[in-house]
């Protein structure tokens, strides 16, 4: 039986909305079909039934099991056609695109002077928005209609059409190296992680500096300097440069607020853009600019001209409420974070089919430690164990790794020292098999397998121990990371004071405010 989130028509019936249902019965309407046309059948059942099953379809008597594979193809195809005519789903992209498509038709009626007017109006669209591969498209099918009916209503037509194909060839072109460094740099960060050593920084420099095409900045676009700072931010974090991510993440969002036009036509990349300069200012814990970029974030989505569509509101649930999580970390205010949780529990079960599971597993953590800076050990440890239970968590390691740790540090503080054994055993195993532990983690895992050993007067001399030590890393290039997935100096230092470790974070941020 096939599974709800591999029936890909299933899917797409579930994600339309009242409206795009409404709308795509009246399509259907408009085409003059009976009302009790089998693949309209089809579609009324799917909205109907809550999980995909084929025994229920067969059962309806709406169709035959052999004729099933190709209704449903009918009907996936007739639900595009009528979101394409959607007025939501109208952008600038789409209907250059359909200009494009109503000029092949008239040439390939022989209306060549109407088919070129339609043109020479979608290619000036097109390269006013930034569309260049489209406006190359459309060049090229110029120079068809040309070498088949001289209009001479333009002098030197060959060569003006021949000079603009030249032109957007070589931006496409640029746009295509740049994209393709970015892509393969964001590659590395997935399958092998940040630079350890000198020599994975000397490796990674090498091929950043290689594949990185010759530019002249002025030269550049919109869309070539997009992918350029992609490309530098990516570089910046796999080297653990986060002054430089900063950045080319603001070039990245400061390209958009001098482009305006872009936000509309690509809401993604200012969603992305804005969620890695937050990330940036997190790592180098510029407070009050974290605060002064996510207000001017939140009001650019609220508003009523930012595009509205299911992935979009998909992408703007995990970034504000991501960052917005991180906000009250960088300023210790973790009680005052405790409100997001049913937000973000929520959203999570509304954005599920739409958002990867490492996502969904980065916001637990961060829930782990909105409760662990709040004193709440036990309500921490059932967030990390979301985590530590996935099997299916590949791609991210290292945030395995650091729920790990903090569930030790979290059983520690709740008193739970039988758990404390169990999963110290079983951090090590998981540990031995990643093969990538870090200094700060060494230090940590001795620190918290000795504490059996200690009595209970020299506790304090052996946070102390522990404090002096892991300082030496804190600004460490290669193993600074460990503190900003777990404050753990923060932590040894309130127990040093005997102070609540909120305190200690807030006094922090203060100092640190810019």
């Amino acid at each position: 039986m096939t599974n709800t989130h591999k029936d890909t028509l299933f899917v797409l019936v579930k994600s339309l909305s009242k409206s795009e249902k409404r709308q795509f019965k009246l399509y259907v309407g408009r085409l003059g079909v009976n009302t009790d046309a089998k693949f309209l059948a089809l579609f009324n059942l799917l909205d109907k039934i809550k999980k995909y099953n084929e025994k229920t379809i067969l059962d309806s008597g709406i169709v035959k099991k052999a004729q099933l594979s190709n209704l449903k193809a009918h009907l996936y195809k007739q639900i595009l056609v009528s979101l394409r005519l959607n007025p939501v789903n109208q952008n600038i992209r789409v209907q250059i695109r359909e200009q494009l498509d109503f000029a092949t038709i008239l040439y390939q009626k022989g209306l060549y002077k109407q088919s070129l007017k339609i043109l020479d109006k979608a290619k000036a669209t097109a390269i006013e928005n930034e569309e260049k591969n489209i406006a190359y498209e459309i060049v090229e099918l110029e120079k068809i209609i040309e070498t088949q009916y001289i209009t001479r209503s333009i002098p030197d037509r060959a060569d003006e059409l021949a000079i603009q194909a030249k032109e957007l060839s070589a931006m496409n072109v640029m746009t295509s190296k740049l994209s393709n460094l970015s892509l393969q740099l964001y590659g590395i960060m997935l399958k092998v992680g940040y630079v350890q050593s000198d020599a994975d920084y000397k490796r990674v420099k090498e091929y950043f500096e290689s594949h990185l095409p010759k530019y002249r900045l002025h030269d550049l676009g919109f869309r070539e300097k997009l992918w350029l700072y992609k490309a530098h931010l990516w570089y910046s974090f796999l080297i653990q440069d986060f002054l430089s991510s900063y950045r080319y993440a603001s070039k990245w969002v400061d390209l958009f607020y001098e482009h305006p036009e872009q936000i509309h036509l690509n809401p993604v990349f200012f969603l992305k853009g804005n969620h890695y300069l937050l990330e940036s200012l997190f790592y180098v814990k510029y407070s009050s600019q974290f605060r002064q970029t996510l207000e001017a974030m939140e009001t650019v989505v609220e508003s009523r001209d930012f595009p509205k569509n299911d992935n979009i509101a998909s992408l703007a649930f995990l970034y504000l409420n991501a960052n917005r999580l991180n906000l009250h970390f960088l300023e210790g205010t973790f009680s005052k974070g405790l409100y997001l949780v049913k937000i973000v529990e929520y959203g999570i079960n509304k954005h599920r089919d739409r958002i990867d599971a490492h996502h969904i597993m980065v916001l637990y953590y961060k829930i782990a430690c909105l409760y662990f800076g709040n004193g709440d050990n036990k309500t921490c440890i059932l967030y990390l164990k979301k985590i530590i239970n996935n099997k299916n968590l590949k791609m991210r390691e290292d945030l395995m790794c650091f729920a790990r740790v903090l569930s030790l540090v979290a059983h520690y503080e709740a008193g739970m020292d039988y758990h404390l054994e169990v999963q110290l055993k079983s951090t090590y195993k998981f540990l031995l098999k990643m093969n990538d532990l870090h200094a700060v983690q060494q230090e940590m895992i001795k620190f918290l397998r000795n504490l059996g050993n200690i009595y209970p007067h020299e506790l304090q001399g052996e946070f102390q121990k522990l404090h002096t030590q892991l300082k030496k890393y804190e600004d460490h290039p290669y193993e600074k990371r460990a503190f900003l997935y777990l404050d753990i100096i923060s932590w040894l230092e309130s127990h040093l004071q005997n102070r609540p470790v909120a305190h200690i974070i807030r006094e922090k941020a203060m100092a640190h405010t810019r």
